[in-house]
């Protein structure tokens, strides 16, 4: 079983992102993660139901997401999906010669960060929390901060690719989905889209719930959508 669990964006002035997203979908922030800090960033986690948006925003120069912005600009800069068989996941992904870059062992929590060459567009982590509904890396009491009013899933992302047809196979291949239709990954409760685009990157965001997104939303240089927008 997979599913979106973290959509994680990059950006420049932390505030700002954050304040366009709250106001924006109807979100709160329920957690910021000083641990981030031995990475050389600070950030903010925003739940949407179960799901999370994460912003984080370098506080030292040469930190890996600083270099993504140097390249990208404010952007999507990792997706976290979550799985309940990390061990197979990390058998298949050893065997596809895919590099584990970070990893993390917890009692509630175990992840490895896949290294954006191997798969494409973006780095990818596969967490497998205990028990499933937990979310360590949202803090405490994230539950808490789940509004009613704003959107309240995340349904679709949609990755740019040059060659998508070629990126949707490997995608398939590495996290042990159902093979691609019209490129497209279905996953439990949404799916990974791929579409053509100059620059391999996550691209676009699809949410649905009582909250309303306003038509053409871009924040952190990706379109954020709601169920049945243009």
């Amino acid at each position: 079983m997979l599913r979106i669990r973290q959509v994680v964006f990059a950006a420049r002035d932390l505030g700002e992102a954050v304040a366009r997203l709250e106001g924006a979908l109807g979100l709160r922030v329920a957690y910021r993660d000083p641990q981030v800090a031995e990475f050389g960033l600070q950030n903010a986690l925003l739940p949407v139901g179960d799901q999370f948006i994460e912003v984080v925003s370098p506080i030292r120069a040469d930190t890996a997401a600083g270099r993504h912005l140097d390249r990208h600009g404010d952007s999507a800069y990792m997706l976290i999906l979550q799985t309940d068989d990390l061990e197979g996941d990390r058998a298949r992904v050893a065997r596809l010669g895919v590099r584990v870059i970070w990893e993390a062992s917890y009692p509630d929590i175990r992840a490895v960060h896949l290294h954006p060459k191997d798969i494409g567009a973006a780095i990818v982590s596969l967490d497998e929390p205990s028990p499933p509904e937990s979310w360590r890396w949202a803090g405490p009491s994230w539950q808490q901060f789940a509004t009613n009013r704003g959107v309240s899933k995340i349904v679709e992302v949609t990755i740019g690719a040059r060659e998508p047809a070629t990126m949707a196979r490997r995608w398939s291949e590495v996290l042990g989905a159902e093979a691609p239709v019209d490129e497209r990954i279905a996953i439990s409760g949404g799916a990974l889209g791929f579409v053509r685009a100059p620059v391999d990157a996550i691209v676009e965001c699809r949410f649905e719930g009582p909250g309303r997104v306003p038509p053409a939303l871009t924040i952190c240089g990706t379109r954020l959508r709601g169920t049945g927008s243009d």
